[in-house]
């Protein structure tokens, strides 16, 4: 029983962070209709503003994190300014934007590996390395940090979506960008609130990310785990990008725990290829013919 808590736990703590890159694709999706593959160079880069502002500024961390945050939320509506809004001006297709953004997503890691270079860079020890021991199972303390930080970032969320004007002017231009615009809907500045909050928890991810395990420039490929979280909940669906994260963390973290790791990345796009097949609206999505 210690062993399925354990594993539980761990589970919980990865899947929060999940969760916290899942909506960055949920809330572009459910707007703009396309996956933004760039979202992973944005996390990437998230992780390195944060390992720069506590060791080349030497700032405390909860300064650090937010301006990383801010800093990647900033960085993701220029990519949105110069990468798709001539594209949406123009009508393209939705595959161009998924070129486009795919073409981001290079841009970034080589930008890094060309002007910071390839090595391994490891956060400065903020938390404690020594676990919390509640009978004979141990929580780590950054395993508990990401679970908190990433549960009040998206109950904050859920709030801004749900009970403020700018909120409903989201969940009114994912039913209809036209008709939100016909009703007197900004949704040109609805487009760049989306990517702001998008890049913002993506570089929150980033930190929480490369605080557990290190900062590198491929780090954003473990936004393939958030986009099949993504697709496993429903895209453009928050809740279901939640609750497909929750999900995924612990189906990992079993698959290692009583089977082996080797498994791990191997179960993931299995349930993806299962979740296309069987079920492509996901848990909680809603079946959309002309989404990409």
């Amino acid at each position: 029983m210690s062993r399925f808590l354990q594993q539980l736990i761990n589970g919980l703590s990865i899947g929060s962070v999940y969760a916290l890159m899942a909506v960055g694709y949920s809330l572009v999706y459910s707007i703009m209709n396309f996956s933004n593959f760039a979202h992973g160079g944005v996390i990437m880069l998230g992780a390195y503003f944060g390992y720069y502002y506590l060791t080349k500024l030497g700032l405390p961390f909860f300064v650090a994190f937010i301006a990383s945050a801010l800093t990647t939320g900033i960085l993701a509506v220029v990519i949105e300014r110069g990468a798709y809004k001539p594209l949406r001006e123009r009508k393209a297709p939705f595959l161009y934007f998924i070129i486009s953004a795919m073409g981001a997503s290079i841009f970034l890691e080589n930008i890094v590996i060309a002007t910071i270079g390839p090595t391994f860079k490891s956060y400065p020890e903020i938390l404690s390395r020594t676990p919390i021991q509640l009978g004979s199972v141990t929580l780590g303390r950054i395993d508990l940090t990401m679970f908190i930080i990433s549960a009040i970032c998206l109950a904050l969320l859920v709030f801004f979506i749900d009970f403020t004007k700018m909120g409903k002017a989201i969940q009114a231009t994912s039913y209809s960008v036209k008709a939100s615009a016909l009703m007197g809907i900004n949704t040109d500045l609805v487009i760049i609130v989306v990517f702001a909050l998008g890049g913002f928890f993506a570089g929150i991810a980033g930190v929480l990310f490369g605080m557990k395990y290190t900062v590198y420039p491929q780090i954003g490929i473990i936004t393939n785990k958030s986009f099949i979280a993504a697709v496993f909940g429903g895209l453009g669906s928050l809740p279901g990008a939640v609750v497909g994260s929750i999900l995924l963390g612990i189906i990992e973290t079993m698959t290692s725990g009583y089977l082996s790791s080797n498994y791990r990345d191997l179960i993931a796009f299995v349930l993806l290829i299962a979740i296309l097949v069987f079920r492509p609206s996901g848990l909680m999505g809603k079946i959309t013919e002309d989404k990409a």
